[in-house]
């Protein structure tokens, strides 16, 4: 099938069943759609939605995002995951204000951080209406299924491969409803499982369809196992009822949230309480959990300590702060450590 039919195919469906309410695409502006292709990276539409919203009322404005607090946007961003999203996005904001406008151009986004090709290509195409291709996740599938490409997509030789494909049925006209069209074929018809070929237009040119190979494209990732990393979680209370939470370093894994102080051991836990002069009401340790990143397990286990004194921390590098219960829900806290404090305070 030649690009021209191809892009005929693509944008005859999208009439039809493409998704037009959306609400990125309401009010369409460069802003609203970076907001939402870096939200939408890693992440399916309906759970960024409700996130989306919230960020347009707190945030109408690349300049109300610029100017507020990064706890504040930490805070919003909290249970999407991937929180280097949300630190770049700031950054970005903060960037993009100085110069006092919204970079047209895909030397100027993608210099920017937490902009890749993809995302630039996406915001170029929708909001400037320029020909640029994207290669977001839902692409990936699409394509590799309909040239039969065979190997995992995250490698560099796959990865210029499928860009190529991307670049060469990418239309002149009608260029953001054709990117719109292919991140909507891949999100409801040409899914990762179970895709709806009998309603796909561009199933009787499909190879992986002739094939009959479509389960197996695109090629998952090398399988590997896991490494496993443990600690302990020291969830303290004071007389007054406060919790001990410390703010992480600004990179990294949970990378400028609050959380509660990490011990390598048990023994640790106690040595440092030991330091700091605690005097010690109650203590009991919790169950093991388990929460999963990309590249490791992180099994970690609560301690629950109860002090009978106040007294005024020392911690190596982050910042230690006493908080009050009802100020929880308005930290930027991990999602499995606020699950574990809304149980902890309910119980």
């Amino acid at each position: 099938m030649n690009p021209e039919h191809f892009q005929h195919r693509v944008l005859d469906w999208f009439d039809q069943h493409g998704r037009k309410d959306l609400p990125w695409q309401q009010d369409l502006s460069p802003y609203r759609v970076w907001l939402s292709e870096t939200m939408l990276q890693q992440t399916q539409v309906a759970t960024v939605i409700p996130y989306f919203n919230v960020f347009i009322a707190q945030y109408p404005t690349l300049e109300d995002l610029a100017r507020a607090p990064l706890d504040d946007v930490l805070h919003r961003w909290a249970g999407l995951g991937y929180y280097a999203r949300a630190r770049n996005l700031h950054k970005t904001a903060q960037l993009i204000a100085e110069r006092g406008y919204f970079p047209d151009t895909l030397d100027e986004l993608t210099a920017l951080p937490g902009i890749g090709l993809s995302t630039a290509g996406a915001i170029l195409s929708i909001v400037f209406k320029q020909r640029h291709a994207i290669l977001d996740g839902n692409v990936r599938r699409v394509l590799a299924r309909f040239k039969a490409v065979y190997g995992w997509t995250g490698s560099s030789d796959i990865n210029k491969i499928l860009w190529a494909i991307s670049t060469e049925y990418t239309p002149l006209l009608r260029v953001a409803d054709y990117t719109q069209a292919m991140m909507d074929l891949g999100a409801t018809v040409c899914t990762r499982s179970r895709p709806a070929c009998d309603r796909c237009p561009l199933a009787d040119a499909c190879v992986a369809k002739h094939l009959g190979v479509v389960a197996q494209l695109p090629t998952p990732k090398p399988s590997k196992i896991l490494p496993i990393q443990q600690l302990h979680l020291l969830l303290l209370t004071n007389p007054d009822q406060q919790l001990l939470l410390e703010k992480r370093p600004p990179t990294g894994i949970w990378g400028g949230l609050w959380s509660l102080p990490e011990f390598a051991d048990e023994d640790a836990l106690h040595a440092w309480c030991h330091r700091q002069h605690l005097r010690i009401a109650s203590c009991q340790t919790l169950a093991m959990r388990r929460h999963t990143f990309s590249h490791y397990h992180l099994d970690y286990t609560p301690v629950l300590i109860q002090a009978e004194n106040h007294t005024d921390f020392v911690m190596e590098a982050n910042t230690a702060v006493w908080y009050n219960a009802g100020q929880i829900n308005a930290l930027g806290l991990p999602a499995p450590i606020k699950q574990l404090l809304q149980q902890h305070l309910r119980e």
